[in-house]
């Protein structure tokens, strides 16, 4: 494992001269310059670890080449996904050196999003079903308020008033379409099956119902 950046030049030196480059380190700010013939200069900044600081040197070089790579060495479990996606968006090579040997992972280029039209999907429905804007932005994912859980809680507080019910009649009165399969699958643990399409509160839907109830009164 290297634990200087400078450990990292031999091996890229020698990586690039073995491809026709002519190799020099430290021209002005670029940790190494690669030329070939009236090619555009491949250009690569080396850290020991994958930073932001790494990411906005590779960013700042793009103003002079289009062949701009960061190096970092390589660890255990590969190169994360995340690391990888950043660095193709952002029209950024990434190599991984290990030892002496050097890994290309990817090579800069535009990059143009994929669109993923049913995730696209999936967020305007969750959005058009949401009532209100229950949750805070930037908040943390526990007891997030979804569309799903709306729904079923609207199906708890009938049967809290009403008592044990048909889906048919709670999917009537809370107008949730699906209330018989949510009640069914009960995701949350709030509901009872007592009959044959009968559903009544179990007592962990009790307690909601009844903290939720307080939660209204304090607000």
């Amino acid at each position: 494992m290297p634990t200087r950046e400078t450990d990292l030049y031999p091996p890229l030196k020698a990586f690039l001269q073995s491809q026709g480059y002519e190799v020099k380190g430290e021209i002005g700010a670029v940790d190494l310059v690669a030329c070939r013939g009236g090619e555009d200069p491949v250009l690569v900044e080396m850290k020991l670890g994958f930073t932001l600081s790494l990411v906005n040197q590779g960013v700042d070089r793009q103003a002079i080449s289009d062949w701009v790579y960061l190096a970092v060495p390589w660890k255990k479990g590969g190169v994360p996904k995340a690391q990888l996606r950043l660095c193709r968006r952002l029209g950024l090579g990434l190599i991984t050196v290990r030892g002496d040997l050097v890994c290309v992972h990817c090579d800069p280029a535009p990059f143009t999003p994929r669109k993923l039209p049913r995730r696209k999907g999936r967020l305007l429905r969750e959005f058009a079903r949401l009532e209100g804007d229950p949750n805070v932005g930037g908040g943390t994912r526990q007891g997030l308020m979804t569309a799903y859980r709306q729904d079923a809680l609207a199906c708890a507080h009938f049967l809290a008033e009403n008592g044990p019910s048909k889906g048919a009649a709670v999917a009537r009165a809370t107008g949730v379409e699906q209330a018989t399969r949510m009640m069914r699958d009960n995701h949350h643990g709030w509901f009872d099956r007592i009959g044959t399409g009968l559903y009544d509160l179990s007592p962990n839907g009790r307690n909601t119902i009844f903290l939720t109830s307080e939660a209204s009164k304090e607000g």
